[in-house]
């Protein structure tokens, strides 16, 4: 009795620890592509608005200061209340400073670092910093005060705009997505954990039913229960070829029985009545007044029976070979030579029965490809099979040529014919069919003669003939000999 075993890292705990380092490592790969680039994101695009926002408010300031300068002489007041509205819109901290670095209005200090400012006066162009964690962007204004051009460098800036603002709002924004990420990833590596645990159960559920229905066809047999999965998926065509296979072995076991039954009673009968034509013959021998001719009748009783059972022999030998898979011939086989020799060997038999065996002569050649030992193995299978089952006066003929792209060997009998049920039943191993007339037999000739087919490249079919009888077609490919011509 076979035992289940339980491992500690059986299917279930690998496919479980395979999702979870599979959602592991995708969370990880995510952060990694998410957080780093994140931060610089945001602090680009910080910068981009806030350089924006002062681009956009420039003109107004510049105005505001001429306004100033026109007015009162200094920076001052307009300049002030334009300051604070551009703070008010970048959330920023807004300063005016001048050719000194000195700042005129507004609320940003320039600090012990004037070096945005000293490179905005020395190339009249943008700059972006950052200092002490806060976006610092500084901007040259174009507007100057009445005495500026008798300076050196009159074309640099005398005044500047400079804009601050801190990282607090990005270091905020990055902290929520990432708590948001965490929570997300929680969330997501719980969901495939339960998950997993309910595929993996499941499927080790439906594995382990498949696995008791095998442990009970070894204990039991081929009468136990087929196991029954219906999904669609691969478990469910596993569960299917096990009950398919399960299937095939119940019909292999009965065939098997079918022909111990079969091959006892066969070879009992022929063993008894040779034993007794036998001990018969003893007593005719011993005996003073000498029987010849109930001598020469249990002489020709033993034969036929010595025949039935090399003709069993002959059949279990040729079954061994095909499931042996003996390598067959490949070479070109006049067919019509073949049906007039094999016709030839059932010369006598057909004699015996009082049935015409007749060759019909073909217009010319029919080359096949085959093993010819192999075809005239099936000859014989359908012949034979045709003079047991014809009735007496009757004819069997055997027609050889072409049909289609195939060379044809056809044996055709007036016998009962068999029922269109059993067209393919008669085929199988140890079948035989009913109209058999008390015919002895194994039901291995037709299975041998279709598998003998079917490996050199053809097939056996049985075709309904006309009006009754059986007509029994072995159709092989065609291959003519080297330098043949086909009639």
């Amino acid at each position: 009795m076979l035992r289940r075993s339980r491992r500690p890292f059986g299917l279930r705990s690998r496919l479980l620890l395979a999702l979870v380092a599979t959602s592991l490592a995708t969370l990880l790969a995510a952060a990694l592509a998410l957080f780093s680039p994140l931060q610089d994101r945001l602090r680009e695009q910080q910068a981009s608005g806030l350089t924006a926002a002062g681009r956009t408010a420039r003109p107004g300031i510049e105005a505001a200061i001429r306004r100033d300068l026109r007015d009162v002489g200094v920076v001052g007041l307009e300049t002030s209340t334009a300051l604070r509205g551009l703070a008010a819109r970048a959330s920023a901290q807004v300063a005016v400073t001048d050719v000194a670095g000195v700042p005129l209005e507004g609320s940003v200090p320039p600090g012990d670092d004037l070096l945005d400012v000293r490179e905005v006066l020395a190339t009249n162009a943008t700059t972006i910093t950052r200092q002490d964690d806060r976006q610092r962007i500084a901007l040259p204004l174009n507007t100057k005060p009445p005495f500026f051009g008798t300076l050196e460098n009159p074309r640099f800036p005398f005044y500047v705009l400079v804009l601050r603002q801190s990282d607090a709002q990005v270091s905020r924004t990055v902290d929520e997505v990432r708590q948001a990420f965490a929570t997300a990833a929680v969330v997501g590596l719980g969901s495939a954990i339960i998950l997993g645990l309910f595929l993996t159960t499941t499927l080790t559920r439906r594995l382990a039913r498949l696995r008791d229905a095998a442990v009970r066809i070894t204990t039991e047999g081929m009468d136990a229960p087929t196991p029954l999965d219906e999904s669609s998926d691969e478990v469910g065509d596993l569960a299917r070829a096990m009950g398919r296979m399960q299937e095939g072995l119940r019909r292999q076991e009965d065939a098997r029985r079918q022909f111990v039954a079969t091959a006892s009673h066969e070879l009992r009968t022929p063993l008894t009545s040779l034993s007794g034509n036998l001990e018969l013959l003893g007593e005719d021998l011993a005996a003073v007044d000498f029987d010849r001719e109930d001598a020469v009748r249990q002489v020709t009783a033993a034969q036929g029976e010595i025949r039935r059972l090399r003709n069993l022999a002959t059949e279990l030998l040729d079954l061994s070979r095909l499931d042996a898979g003996v390598a067959l011939r490949s070479e070109p086989v006049e067919l019509g030579e073949v049906a007039r020799a094999v016709a030839a060997e059932f010369a006598l038999q057909a004699h015996e029965r009082r049935t015409l065996l007749e060759v019909v002569p073909p217009r010319g050649p029919c080359w096949a490809q085959g093993d010819p030992d192999a075809v005239a193995r099936v000859a014989r299978i359908l012949i034979d099979n045709a003079l047991r089952y014809t009735p007496p006066s009757t004819a069997v003929r055997v027609l050889t040529g072409y049909a289609g792209e195939g060379a044809t060997l056809a044996v055709v009998d007036d016998g009962p014919g068999v029922p269109m049920e059993e067209h393919e039943a008669i085929f199988e191993r140890f079948r035989r069919g009913a109209a058999t007339r008390g015919e002895g037999g194994f039901g291995l000739g037709l299975a041998i003669g279709r598998e003998l087919a079917q490996r050199l490249g053809g097939g056996l079919e049985l075709e309904p003939a006309t009006p009754h009888g059986a007509r029994f077609v072995l159709t092989l490919p065609i291959e003519l000999p080297a330098g043949g011509v086909e009639h």
